[in-house]
């Protein structure tokens, strides 16, 4: 698996890397042995970039990320947020106490000195208008406890405010084929000021992969059931913000244009990796055998002119109404 710049941080990072949302939380449960399973798995496979947050089942993500790495001599970057932890989640809480508050605890969690990369966690939009958020982190830097610092956002108003601060070397968008937007002017703008482009959500919890179905059931503890239409967090989160059915049928309509032998996901992460702005794409897993279906991605051919065209058609056809204007 090829290796992208991470903006200027100085990693190089694997092209397919590992979300731990699901080895946290908000997607059912999941045991230490199965986490431990998906990460060995991931690492086994080639990835070495893992992204992963503080509120990630109030902190088990990262835990578990800490004791699988202590039991292995891997080179991996692991990336953590910061902020979701406020309650009420409010700007105000954006301050140095605080911040180095998370950032003290997920050191402990992840059982390192300083970590890697900290992203605010999808902070409310007057965070991005503080330069004194900013320049606490600065300060977190210098001080030895964080190595480099990012944001991870909603909206892609806020990437491009976020990459105003001189800073800020990463960025965590959500991006797929039924989320197009920052391919447009945010994509342009962190190239070319040499920002990384982490992807998130890339196969809109699960709707692309081709797995899920209008009977599909989901636990009263995965978010899939819980923030259908935005109840616990920002609705852009749970299937990329478009509506279950809509999502289904664009699903369907792509399937049509994925070569054989190919999965949904597959493609869907190929299309992902065209975009040369992009970094790394994090999908989710706590499944083996998904994780290294994922990483085989990044090996396909280069998509066709075509294939792309079909892709925007069916952006138009069933997402664009719903998430373009919104994210």
């Amino acid at each position: 698996m090829d290796s992208r710049p991470l903006g200027t941080t100085g990693f190089d990072v694997s092209e397919i890397a590992l979300g731990t949302w699901q080895l946290g939380g908000s997607w059912g449960s999941v045991t230490d042995d199965e986490a431990y399973d998906a990460i060995e798995a991931a690492l086994d496979a080639g990835i070495d970039f893992l992204d992963t947050a503080d509120v990630y089942g109030d902190g088990d993500s990262e835990r578990r990320i800490g004791d699988a790495l202590a039991d292995r001599d891997d080179d991996v970057v692991v990336a953590t947020k910061a902020g979701r932890r406020l309650d009420p989640h409010e700007a105000d809480g954006y301050n140095r106490e605080n911040l180095e508050r998370f950032v003290d605890r997920s050191r402990d969690n992840l059982g390192v000195d300083s970590l890697d990369l900290v992203q605010l966690h999808c902070p409310p939009r007057d965070v991005y208008y503080r330069p004194e958020v900013f320049d606490a982190l600065s300060e977190l830097r210098d001080a030895g406890k964080i190595d480099h610092y990012g944001v991870s956002v909603e909206k892609v108003e806020d990437g491009l405010k976020a990459i105003e601060y001189d800073g800020v070397e990463t960025v965590q968008i959500i991006f797929n084929p039924l989320r197009q937007r920052p391919a447009e002017l945010f994509f342009r703008e962190a190239k070319r000021r040499n920002v990384g482009v982490i992807v998130r959500v890339p196969l809109a919890s699960g709707l692309l992969t081709g797995a899920l179905s209008e009977d599909a059931e989901f636990g009263e503890d995965d978010h899939r059931n819980f923030n259908r239409h935005g109840e616990a967090f920002d609705v852009g989160e749970t299937f990329a913000g478009i509506p279950f059915e809509d999502g289904l049928a664009a699903a369907d309509a792509i399937q049509e244009v994925v070569p054989e032998g190919v999965s949904l996901a597959q493609f869907t992460l190929r299309w992902i990796l065209s975009f040369d702005a992009v970094s790394t794409v994090i999908p989710g897993s706590k499944t083996p055998a998904h994780i290294r279906d994922n990483v085989a991605a990044a090996s396909l051919p280069p998509l066709s002119a075509d294939q792309f065209q079909r892709v925007e058609e069916v952006y138009d056809a069933y997402a664009r109404e719903h998430v373009h204007h919104r994210w």
